[in-house]
């Protein structure tokens, strides 16, 4: 009975170690089970997916189990970064959950800290769809999402009914990062202002904020990356930040695509305005050595570009941001993680945390635990 029990289990969650288990069975069932769900519409099959899980985590027995099989529970691997206390380093990047809609989801699969967003002040319906696309050959995905949102006031509502609930029954210590970003139909010479509004809407209901001006898919955004529009941002956000009686950490989200000269500059004004992190890569526009058809990206189109071709580009940038600040400012990495593997050779290569967002597609709901187990046992040697 034991035995069948045990083989039941990894049919269902081929990604999960169970004794006595059958590799070519649990191979065999992801293979299946993703190729099914790839067949639909990637956007689609995201909140079907999600709202699934939703379902299943209101039912007590379900939730407990959940939490039970993909949580990760050993103290080892907690982190104190930004003076925030982290239960473990893997977190799930902005975009995933955009309007914090499944909180508690997110932390029953073991995720240690979540970004949502990208908030903007006014609702937002984002780019037309199709805008989200699968390169299974690449391991990738491209998206040209457009910071659909349901806006701050909506998000800061929802993120203080989930903090007052949790809170009262002390049922949670998961960080939540707000990435915060502008509506596409603020002039580039205002966009300080959106940053401003969503800041002080989403102060007393996240953890830290993260200012994504890196994103490819709002025409514009990406020249806020420029030294003075940036620091006109930051400032003015430390500004606030600093009247306030206990102060949030701020992060700023950079582009991959950035040359040494104008990380440079990003580094100088990182120190300069005191950030306390950067968060290191958004998507790349580069389809460099892609094994994806040309004809086949031809018809996707414009978009950013994530996962394992990212993953490469965005250590060599960690690399070079850990060694100009001198390890003096947090870096959350993200780009191509997928594996225990990946996760420490970001975390060698000078990040404070990391944040998947493809890899959690391609790899399943495990890929948190067996990051973290895969993370246990390199601290053991």
């Amino acid at each position: 009975m034991k035995n069948g029990t045990s083989n039941l289990l990894n049919y269902f969650f081929p990604r999960l170690y169970f004794p006595h288990s059958e590799n070519y069975l649990r191979i065999m069932f992801y293979a299946f089970s993703r190729n099914i769900l790839f067949a639909f519409s990637a956007e689609s099959v995201h909140y079907f997916s999600m709202n699934t899980l939703k379902a299943g985590c209101k039912i007590g027995f379900i939730d407990k189990w959940i939490k039970s099989s993909f949580q990760c529970k050993n103290d080892s691997l907690q982190k104190e970064v930004f003076g925030l206390n982290f239960k473990n380093p893997v977190g799930l990047g902005a975009g995933f959950d955009k309007n914090a809609l499944y909180l508690h989801e997110l932390e029953a699969l073991g995720f240690g800290f979540v970004e949502v967003g990208t908030v903007t002040p006014l609702p937002q319906k984002g780019n037309d769809k199709p805008r989200l696309f699968r390169l299974p050959k690449d391991k990738a995905l491209i998206n040209r999402m457009g910071f659909n949102n349901d806006g701050a006031n909506i998000i800061a509502r929802r993120l203080y009914d989930w903090r007052t609930t949790n809170h009262k029954q002390q049922t949670t210590n998961l960080i939540v990062g707000g990435n915060i970003g502008k509506n596409k139909i603020r002039p580039n010479e205002n966009a300080w202002k959106d940053y401003e509004i969503c800041f002080n809407t989403l102060f007393d209901c996240v953890d830290y904020f993260a200012v994504n001006v890196s994103s490819p898919n709002t025409p514009g955004l990406r020249e806020l990356q420029e030294k003075e529009a940036l620091r006109k941002i930051l400032s003015n956000l430390q500004n606030i930040n600093m009247g306030k009686l206990k102060s949030k950490p701020l992060l700023l989200k950079i582009a991959p695509d950035l040359t040494n000269e104008q990380l440079d500059d990003i580094v100088a004004l990182s120190l300069e305005t005191q950030l306390d992190g950067l968060v290191a890569t958004n998507t790349t526009i580069s389809r460099d050595k892609l094994k994806t058809a040309n004809s086949k990206l031809q018809t996707i189109g414009a978009g950013g570009l994530s996962g394992k071709p990212l993953q490469q580009k965005s250590t060599e940038i960690l690399e070079y941001l850990s060694k100009q600040t001198g390890g003096k400012i947090p870096v959350i990495a993200s780009g191509g993680i997928f594996t225990g593997v990946d996760a420490k050779e970001k975390l060698d290569a000078g990040a404070s945390l990391v944040q998947l967002w493809t890899g959690f597609i391609y790899e399943g709901p495990a890929i948190v635990k067996k990051i973290c187990r895969y993370l246990e046992d390199a601290k053991k040697l």
